[in-house]
């Protein structure tokens, strides 16, 4: 298999078709297998998987570490290959909890400093906060960056589940590369105001979340048990009532994947990749199994009447529930 390739904006780099979103790797969905999480990096890379996203707050360093150690033992020409996208910004305590952003000048700096200590590179790709700090006018945070991307230590700026006013300010301040924002069939909201200003702007998009953390893989079930330190459990889609609601739309688009000869997973990537070349889907796969399923939706071609087809079983806003608690809704200046 060849992977295509998309460039990120018109000032972005080219990067794979589809891109590896490593947090689940280290934090956030119960345990991860270490060792597999490696070789599950490494056959991405292998694939042609060329991007790779993190953020320093995945378990603490966690995964930046896991990450730097994935290239440090990949053949010296797939690791030449990888850009990494770094999300910064979070603040935890020792036990894990949210404390805030922190988007000040100084902070980034420091941020940076850290994440390519832990990823054992001389420069990161893409660098963005992973949250509007609402103390710090985004023109600060952003001209921050562009400071360290005038000094080599990034490529490119990016930003991070900002709504679109947010999007026109950091773009007068410096060139931006993408925004990372969630969209999924089950999570469209970019698509009023968001996605018209990045495209007016030439401002690519990676989408997280485009299996709605497994909820559309056609994976889960309504007898899941969760662990604690599963995201998940808290999550208002995977409640009760909202997730058997919600199932029965993955259900409804498993009759379609069965048409198609592909899995309900591989047509709910392809949805995302068939929405325009200047989007580009991370998949958040922690085996290599998983993988492999992502990877088979670049073969999938939806045509116009598959496309009706999918829109009809899952319409715009039929999911059950907000994406995340409503204490974390909060913090998302995208829903503003």
């Amino acid at each position: 298999m060849t992977i295509q390739t998309r460039t990120l904006g018109t000032t972005g780099p080219q990067v794979s078709a589809l891109g590896l979103g490593c947090m689940g790797m280290s934090a956030l969905y119960g345990d991860a297998d270490r060792a597999e999480s490696l070789a599950t990096i490494h056959a991405a890379l292998e694939a042609g998987v060329t991007l790779l996203d993190t953020g320093d707050f995945y378990g603490m360093g966690h995964n930046e570490l896991l990450i730097g150690e994935a290239l440090r033992t990949a053949p010296a020409a797939r690791r030449e290959q990888a850009l990494v996208s770094v999300k910064f910004g979070a603040l935890r305590g020792p036990d894990g909890g949210w404390l805030g952003y922190d988007g000040r000048p100084e902070a980034v700096h420091n941020f940076a400093a850290y994440s390519l200590q832990r990823l054992g590179v001389d420069h990161i790709d893409v660098y963005r906060i992973a949250r509007l700090d609402p103390a710090v006018p985004v023109e600060e945070t952003v001209g921050a960056i562009a400071e360290l991307v005038e000094r080599g230590y990034v490529r490119h700026i990016g930003l991070s589940e900002v709504g679109a006013d947010t999007v026109r300010r950091a773009a007068a301040t410096a060139p931006i590369a993408d925004l990372q924002i969630e969209y999924s069939l089950i999570s469209r909201g970019i698509e009023a105001e968001i996605l018209p200003v990045t495209r007016e702007l030439g401002i690519g998009v990676t989408a997280y979340g485009v299996l709605s953390r497994g909820l559309i893989s056609g994976h889960f079930t309504a007898d899941r048990q969760l662990p604690a330190n599963d995201f998940r459990a808290l999550s208002p889609r995977f409640q009760g009532e909202n997730l058997r609601h919600n199932l029965a739309l993955v259900e409804a688009l498993r009759k379609i994947a069965e048409q198609k000869g592909a899995s309900v997973a591989q047509i709910a990537i392809a949805w995302v990749l068939a929405r325009g070349e200047d989007i580009v889907p991370l998949v958040g796969a922690r085996r290599r199994d998983r993988l492999t399923e992502a990877l088979g939706a670049l073969e999938v071609t939806l045509e116009a009447a598959d496309l009706a087809a999918i829109e009809a079983a899952v319409p715009a806003d039929a999911a059950a529930g907000e994406r995340y608690p409503a204490s974390q809704m909060a913090h998302l200046d995208s829903e503003r």
